[in-house]
């Protein structure tokens, strides 16, 4: 569709850019400018992503894409719950809707329970769009290649909870599409994607890959001890709360609920600490890997910075 045909679809709604930080919701920005499509930047957040991140779009990205509207999820949380919630926050530096939302719910999200993306990332935006005094098209920066899920998406879709449509002007380009249009508007990519992260959302997402694990265990090993005390807070509360219901617990929570094999086979979801030392292996968690990847070399050939001749294989 040519861009005066997608500016006469919208009309005179307004156009709503769902930001992340990372390089699909930058490049959907920076196309919507080459279209001349006037849009909102809003980024909804949840006190789970990375610091770097948090910079990246405090102060680099609206450089580029235009002002970016910081939108947050009230998170309401038992009075007696508090003292847990601000200890966990004071450690992390800041408010974290997740670290209220996990505590309040006394679990973690799961591929089966996924109430976080919910909670903290659409009903904000979904807030921010009723509030508006036009109607409204929310543009979300999602790509084919992703996933097989995303692969069906359309490119226009109808948004019922709030009566909103829903646009994916990027839904079927490449990744090399992408970091072209970075290149073209000399737009520096998200400093994670350097070190060699394949995306930056959560830091961690439930679904992380085992080297998005090793690189959080090895760049960032505070955060690790954060989420060991979180898994410790969060299987207390789940204890009390089987042993007010005079039931038994099979195993305490963790934030990776995706069961790993043991060496006896059996399956189970690791703590924080075991999971990390499954990421520096290989071939089935039963051989250390002593050199990884070297992904911060990969991450920068990628993005076209630096020139080091080696291969991604």
């Amino acid at each position: 569709m040519s861009a005066e045909a997608l500016r006469e679809k919208i009309g005179d709604r307004e156009v709503i850019a769902s930001v992340s930080g990372g390089k699909d919701s930058t490049a959907m920005c920076l196309y919507l400018r080459e279209l001349g499509i006037p849009y909102t930047a809003v980024h909804t957040i949840t006190g789970w992503d990375h610091p770097d991140v948090m910079a990246y779009l405090e102060e680099v990205l609206p450089q580029h894409i235009g002002p970016i509207q910081m939108l947050r999820a009230d998170v309401s949380v038992p009075e007696a719950l508090m003292p847990h919630v601000l200890r966990l926050e004071a450690m992390l530096g800041h408010e974290s809707p997740m670290v209220r939302l996990v505590i309040k719910k006394g679990m973690f999200p799961s591929r089966v329970r996924r109430f976080c993306t919910e909670a903290i990332k659409v009903k904000p935006i979904a807030r921010f769009i009723n509030g508006l005094d036009a109607d409204a098209v929310n543009t979300v920066g999602v790509r084919a290649s992703e996933s097989a899920a995303r692969a069906r998406l359309p490119e226009w879709e109808e948004w019922r909870a709030i009566d909103c449509e829903v646009w994916r002007p990027i839904i079927r380009w490449t990744d090399q599409e992408v970091v072209d249009i970075h290149t073209r508007h000399a737009a520096p990519p998200n400093p994670l994607y350097l070190r060699g992260a394949s995306r930056v959302g959560c830091w961690p997402c439930i679904f992380a890959r085992k080297a998005e694990i090793r690189m959080m265990a090895d760049t960032d090993p505070e955060h690790v001890d954060f989420l060991r005390e979180l898994e410790r807070v969060v299987a207390s509360l789940a204890r009390d709360r089987h042993e007010a219901r005079g039931e038994e617990m099979d195993n305490d929570p963790s934030w990776f609920q995706a069961p790993l094999r043991n060496r006896e086979g059996a399956r189970s979801c690791w703590p924080i600490q075991r999971v990390v030392e499954w990421s520096r292996t290989r071939r089935g968690g039963r051989q250390m890997e002593i050199f990884a990847p070297p992904a911060r070399e990969w991450g920068c050939m990628r993005w076209g910075v630096c020139d080091t001749g080696a291969g991604e294989s």
